[in-house]
């Protein structure tokens, strides 16, 4: 049976979801920031965890917060929202962000500087681990994974050191660190293991795959701060937190998506990605059944633009996608990595079902 038209009415995935740790874009405060002008005395970093030549070394918690904390900033953003009537309201919401080179670029969540998920703040400032406050340029940001590239001139910074999700174990210890709830005095410590991997997070109309679970309490403010491992690397970056649990179920985004994307957010401003023309569905079991669809992963047409790429290869409502590339698609995640490792112009084979039939389709990227 194909997916039913009708579902692009109710399923289409262009809703706003709650996030890490706020719900319109940054996380919204009621009072001026007090950790903005908070000054936190530098401690000298402790030796690297892979001496020359010598053997990893796990770190303790305390030194791991000696080494991150001079790359861990304090974000405010200040905007304006506007009422039913129309009628502007001043906002302002704090995050995280981690430095990642000496020439003062700075990476966050998407949701921590932009306003309802689309429009920029109009003032961002980033305040050091030393108290020095500096205005923020917007680099580039990219709703579907979460991220943000900020841009400081300073001098003196410490970059985080960057690691490797495909070496965290399930079970490892890792270290949160955040302005979390905005509290006066520096950034808070919290610290977990690796619940799982290779977690989805939902954040409509996106999906992103790859990601780190984790019991680490995160809370408000964490956002788009290091989620650290024992030796004092970045594996992740926190962006959502499931209520309602025991004791919270967190989410981050996997540094091995973090890097590609930041590369290209600091070369380009923007992430290019080769476009199709497609609202999509992602498709569940529950809906699967429902429906009594051939698959019950994979991404579902909603529509289709006309005389766009998809259009122009035969694709339809009511297909689902199944694989792109030569990669199995699951979810919305997946197809948005395919096209973002394919440009305009180049052509992919699609797979997908159509009335219970696996068919293939030749599309030129836009």
């Amino acid at each position: 049976m194909r997916l039913p038209a009708i579902l692009s009415a109710v399923f289409v995935i262009f809703a706003v979801v709650s996030v890490a740790c706020g719900d319109d874009g940054a996380e919204p405060t009621q009072t001026p920031s007090p950790t903005a002008t908070v000054v936190v005395s530098p401690i000298a970093s402790p030796e690297p965890a892979t001496p020359p030549g010598g053997e990893r070394i796990p770190l303790t918690t305390a030194e791991i917060v000696r080494l991150l904390r001079p790359s861990v900033v304090h974000v405010l953003i200040e905007g304006t929202t506007f009422s039913v009537f129309g009628q502007p309201i001043p906002t302002e919401g704090v995050g995280t962000g981690f430095i990642i080179d000496d020439e003062g670029y700075i990476v966050t969540n998407n949701h921590v500087v932009f306003i309802d998920g689309e429009r920029p703040a109009q003032d961002i400032t980033v305040t050091l681990s030393d108290g020095r406050q500096f205005e923020a340029d917007l680099v580039g940001g990219d709703r579907p994974t979460d991220l943000a590239v900020l841009k400081v001139d300073a001098e003196n910074l410490v970059p985080a050191t960057l690691g490797d999700t495909a070496e965290l174990q399930v079970g490892d210890d890792v270290v949160a660190i955040g302005h979390a709830l905005d509290l006066a005095g520096g950034p808070t410590v919290t610290r977990g293991v690796v619940s799982a991997k290779e977690r989805l997070i939902q954040e409509d109309p996106y999906m992103i795959p790859g990601a780190i679970q984790t019991d680490a309490p995160i809370n408000p403010g964490n956002s788009g701060g290091p989620l650290v491992n024992m030796y004092g690397e970045v594996v992740g970056i926190p962006t959502q937190v499931i209520r309602g649990t025991a004791e919270g179920i967190g989410f981050a985004i996997s540094i091995d998506t973090v890097k590609p994307i930041v590369a290209e957010l600091i070369e380009k401003g923007q992430v290019e990605r080769g476009y199709l023309g497609i609202n999509l569905i992602n498709i569940t079991p529950t809906i699967a059944e429902e429906y009594d669809l051939p698959v019950d992963s994979g991404v579902g047409i909603g529509s289709v633009q006309d005389d766009s790429p998809a259009d122009r290869a035969g694709l339809m409502a009511g297909d689902i996608i199944v694989g792109a590339a030569g990669e199995e698609i699951r979810n919305s995640g997946e197809l948005l990595g395919v096209l973002t490792e394919h440009k305009a112009g180049e052509t992919i084979t699609i797979e997908y079902y159509r009335d219970g039939d696996l068919e293939e389709a030749e599309v030129i990227l836009g």
